[in-house]
């Protein structure tokens, strides 16, 4: 092989012997830092404190997100599943979010937890950890951008239907074409400048909250006939087919696992930020304890002003517009559900940059038979070709829906699935090898002290084993082939496709990280 080829961990001369003992302060500069870990400045760093923090928080878009995934906890396992499963989770989602930020404070490249992976254990096992959580991690990145492009084209449409009075109902046809003309709008977006990008981004956290403090303010005050205390926290409506209501009541972390999800893409942004190594790991822990709190209470007043559970979701296919809509009337309706729309476009246009940049940096190091296609950069400095791949794959999964709707809402658990368990690897890795003399992990600016060091990311990695098997049973029985879970067999089946093909093939190119400098 030549000496292109060679592995970058093993390349002494450009790097560092132990690159995992990089903890540079923040008043470095970034190119340096990025040199340390073997990569050349790229990218522009146009994203400040105000653009890096609403994209961490745009990325989980609370406001739509709830919206649109709200039915399968209040009508699976009734309101305490809302309530209690939103409760529980946000603070293991804490514990998930805290390790994951330290873990970017210590890596900042736009590989995230991918990069990272690979950092965090001996040399040997360096490019098959790579491989499979570069793959977990770019399959649910894909999976939460078509999400919630396809939710939002459903929600455009619900207005159609309301303002029909349940006269039109959209097909899959009508959908489909909403949803491709969505996927394009984005990829013009995501074609400008980073600059262009994050000044636009920094509107974003005031749209997302602004929306969900309007719906709350507005269904608390119009609402006249709330649910008692005792209906919102114990009332359980075990209507999935399992015997067990707890399990039932456990189903509905989907909304709040599919919300709560993405935390590692302000890392894939973190060669286009400032100051990185402290800005990308502060964003994400404001915006994952700042979207628990608000989506909490969110939850609530939803629960609070529902009124009966048989009239949900009612003609518009989605319990919230039409909560919104019977306690608002339509007029009040098409004003706060705009801003719902607005804040679900908001969200795509930052996961799909999010995920263009962990393309390039796989690209980059050599993960994807592309020739180097995707980690090219267009003259605005943006990887263009990564951009538009996505939105290709993501219109393909869209033709999911001429198959079922099963098909498609499989892949809402999917996200959850492959991008947690992409987390949970890193984090696992950390913990296991970082005394081994080939890691010697060092910590970030950003670190969790002393116990909390092994305490927090062991819950995290306990939480996620947990959710994945719960997101991965089906949501009723009994089990027909239009209820079944498709989603953990999706990911499965990608895993072990990646694994073939690397023992075949991608193994005589694929070292890991590479060194580009």
């Amino acid at each position: 092989m030549g000496q292109e080829s060679e592995p970058s961990f093993e390349n002494k001369a450009v790097i560092p012997a132990d690159v995992q003992s990089v903890a540079p302060s923040i008043n470095d500069r970034e190119e340096e830092r990025l040199a340390q870990l073997g990569y050349k400045q790229e990218f522009v760093r146009e994203f400040g404190n105000l653009s890096t923090i609403s994209f961490a928080f745009s990325i989980m878009g609370v406001a739509s997100s709830v919206a649109t995934t709200i039915d399968t906890p209040l009508l699976i396992g009734g309101p305490a599943s809302v309530t209690w499963c939103w409760a529980i989770g946000t603070v293991m989602c804490s514990c998930l979010g805290l390790a994951i930020a330290e873990l970017i404070s210590a890596y900042q490249t736009n590989g995230g937890l991918y990069s990272a992976s690979a950092y965090l254990v001996p040399r040997r096992w360096r490019p098959i950890t790579g491989w499979v959580v570069g793959w977990l991690n770019l399959l649910g990145q894909i999976a939460g951008v078509a999400s919630t492009e396809w939710g939002l084209s459903g929600m455009i449409l619900a207005c159609a239907s309301i303002s029909t009075d349940g006269r039109y109902v959209a097909s899959a046809g009508h959908q489909m074409a909403v949803y491709t003309c969505l996927l394009i709008i984005h990829g013009l977006i995501n074609s400008i400048g980073t600059k262009l990008i994050a000044g636009f981004t920094r509107i974003f956290v005031f749209v997302n909250l602004g929306t969900l403090f309007a719906i709350v303010i507005a269904l608390g005050v119009t609402c006249e006939d709330k649910h008692p205390a005792s209906y919102i926290f114990t009332s359980v409506q075990n209507q999935s087919g399992w015997q067990s209501d707890g399990f039932a009541l456990l189903l509905g972390l989907l909304s709040v696992q599919w919300t709560m999800t993405d935390y590692d893409a302000t890392a894939h942004i973190s060669e286009e930020v400032e100051k990185a190594s402290i800005r990308a790991p502060v964003a994400v822990v404001i915006a994952v304890f700042g979207t628990g709190i608000c989506g909490w209470i969110y939850n609530i007043v939803y629960v609070l002003c529902s009124g009966p559970l048989d009239e949900l979701p009612g003609l518009s296919g989605y319990s919230a517009a039409t909560i919104i809509v019977r306690n608002v009337g339509k007029k009040g309706f098409y004003v706060l559900w705009t801003f719902v729309c607005m804040t679900a476009f908001f969200v795509v246009s930052t996961a799909l940059q999010a995920n263009s940049r962990t393309f390039h940096a796989f690209s980059r190091d050599n993960g994807l038979p592309d020739r180097g296609l995707f980690q090219r950069l267009a003259k605005n400095k943006v990887p263009v070709p990564a951009v538009w791949l996505i939105c290709l794959v993501c219109g393909c999964l869209g033709l999911l829906s001429f198959a079922s709707d099963v098909a498609v809402n499989a892949v809402f658990s999917l996200c959850a699935i492959a991008l947690d368990t992409s987390y949970a690897i890193p984090i696992a890795c950390k913990l296991i090898f970082r005394n081994h003399p080939e890691v010697s992990y060092r910590a970030g600016p950003f670190r969790l002290a002393g116990l909390l060091g092994t305490v927090i990311p062991l819950i995290a990695c306990g939480w996620v084993a947990f959710t994945v098997v719960c997101l991965a049973c089906p949501e009723s029985l009994p089990v027909t082939a239009a209820t079944f879970n498709y989603s953990w067999v999706i990911t499965l089946g990608v895993v072990f496709c990646s694994l073939v093909w690397y023992a075949v093939d991608a193994r005589k190119r694929y070292f890991g990280p590479r060194t580009h400098i």
